[in-house]
């Protein structure tokens, strides 16, 4: 694990130099992006861009394994992609969230960031509106920033050439989402659709080991 490296770009046109990354390496390469941008998300210009795939159910059980089952998920995704894809893992606009995977950075933590444009034109620390539903409290938060996070597993076979970046104007939100639904656990007896609920529940159960099996590749079986 290396120490995170912290760049700014003035220009439009921004890359990463991968390759010194493979001269002398084993096996492959894992790299994280945390790009922070006034426009909106960041993609990479000469690779595929693909979103990990998000909002779906998952067996209950993925809870007490969710590091196993997020790195066999991104595991296999790499795989299917052929091992050349960059895999965008979150795309977020910092003034708001819904839901809230964590509360938005300040403007003090963005700043430390090297976030240099907060303060032009009078665009310091605002209040922003809490969307509905959020279940984020105003407070302290910066306006035109806006985070994309990267995930690439490569090699110098996979990625022969640097990472090229282009900032898309894309300000659409999204986060990788894995939803757990707990049957309900009451008393059976007392309630004329809990028969079909039973065999709802069933149905349910199959249908989630079967997108599990989608994600990971682990063998339904053993699922």
């Amino acid at each position: 694990m290396l120490r995170p490296i912290q760049v700014a770009y003035e220009d439009e046109d921004f890359m990463l130099p991968i390759r010194l990354g493979t001269v002398n390496a084993e096996g492959q390469q894992e790299l994280f992006v945390f790009a922070i941008t006034r426009k909106g998300r960041v993609e990479t210009l000469n690779y595929q861009t693909v979103k990990l795939p998000s909002n779906m159910d998952v067996p209950i059980y993925v809870k007490d394994e969710f590091g196993e089952f997020y790195k066999a998920m991104f595991a296999h995704q790499t795989e299917k992609r052929g091992g050349k894809a960059v895999f965008m893992e979150y795309a977020w606009d910092m003034s708001w969230c819904a839901p809230c995977a964590a509360n938005p950075l300040s403007a003090s933590q963005l700043r430390e960031l090297g976030v240099m444009w907060l303060d032009e034109g009078g665009q310091g620390d605002i209040q922003p509106m809490p969307r509905p539903g959020s279940g984020f409290m105003p407070g302290p938060q910066p306006v035109d920033a806006f985070v994309t996070r990267l995930h690439v597993r490569y090699d110098g076979q996979t990625f022969p050439e640097d990472l090229m970046f282009q900032v898309t104007g894309d300000r659409e939100n999204y986060q990788g989402r894995y939803v757990l639904r707990h049957p309900w656990r009451g008393d059976y007896g007392q309630c004329e659709a809990a028969g079909e609920y039973a065999e709802g529940l069933v149905e349910r159960w199959d249908t989630e080991a079967k997108e599990l099996a989608k994600l990971t590749g682990w063998e339904l079986e053993e699922i």
